[in-house]
């Protein structure tokens, strides 16, 4: 229910993903095309820039009011180029005991650990899966946990599965800390008997990586009651990305230039960011894509997601 990106490579203005193409970040918050909701709940983000003060530390912005008439962000956006970018745009069902709130917003990251991560989704019982997580969860992660979210976590549980996480893990690690962070939660879920689809679409970076993870529990089985319904959870949620070069606008369309051949930059979206949406490939169901620059040029790799 809400919509993301995850961008590396070439410095980038901030406004160019955020508000100006056709579908831009901000402009899926109340324009989506592969959603029928909107995300009203917040926007939040990470961005890195190799030439800034302690480069290693990204730049942080959250707020829970409408990114479309959020002026420091546009101010911010319209400055701020960067390498790395990890944004979010947050989407809630309405119901009376969702919090609106900052410490809600995506991306979550805890002191210390080189790690963000956004979550696209909902898992159906999260209040009574709770309980059963903590046990999952190291203590020194349990207590930065601020919010009300799955999402945060979700977060809590890939962290807690890395073995230094204070370090950059490696592409194996990271993909062993997501789909450990799975088993779990399918096995929480099995214990309670919750059998509701739950999507779970990850974006996770460190600044010098990229890994964005597709999946559901159960997709395609729904509550008997229509107060638990979200319609959202009827298709598989979108997942997409492109390699190229020089990302901008040229000859009137938004695009990067010289195919995956030539790439030195990829980005990864809920859904596209471009009208013109040929060079994006959908990222499969199940499954769990990597992305580390190599030389200045990106090395991609997906993996299946038990």
């Amino acid at each position: 229910m809400c919509r993301a990106l995850l961008y590396l490579g070439e410095p980038v203005l901030l406004d160019d993903l955020l508000f100006q193409p056709d579908s831009a970040l901000v402009k899926q918050s109340y324009m989506p095309k592969m959603l029928h909701l909107m995300n009203l709940a917040g926007f939040g983000m990470r961005a890195w820039d190799a030439s800034s003060r302690d480069p290693q530390r990204p730049f942080s912005y959250a707020s829970d009011s409408l990114p479309v008439f959020d002026r420091n962000l546009k101010g911010l956006a319209e400055k701020i180029a960067a390498s790395c970018v990890l944004a979010h745009v947050r989407g809630v069902p309405y119901n009376t005991r969702v919090d609106i709130a900052v410490q809600n917003v995506h991306p979550f990251q805890f002191a210390g650990v080189p790690l963000a991560l956004a979550h696209n989704g909902d898992l159906a019982r999260f209040a009574e899966m709770r309980p059963l997580l903590l046990p999952h969860v190291k203590p020194e992660f349990a207590q930065q946990i601020r919010g009300s979210t799955d999402s945060e976590w979700i977060y809590a549980l890939v962290v807690s599965a890395l073995e230094n996480p204070h370090a950059r893990p490696g592409a194996a690690a990271l993909h062993q800390a997501v789909a450990h962070a799975i088993r779990v939660l399918r096995d929480v879920r099995a214990q309670l008997g919750i059998a509701t689809a739950s999507p779970v679409n990850l974006f996770i970076t460190d600044g010098m990586q990229l890994a964005a993870a597709r999946y559901c529990f159960d997709f395609g089985c729904y509550p008997h009651g229509p107060a638990e319904f979200v319609s959202g959870h009827l298709n598989y949620y979108s997942l997409w990305y492109t390699a190229g070069r020089d990302y901008g606008l040229h000859d009137g369309e938004w695009k990067m230039t010289g195919g995956s051949d030539n790439a030195s930059s990829v980005l990864i979206a809920s859904e596209p960011l471009t009208r013109d949406t040929a060079a994006w490939v959908e990222v499969p169901e199940y499954s769990m894509l990597q992305a580390s620059l190599a030389k200045g040029r990106p090395a991609i790799t997906i993996r299946e997601l038990q």
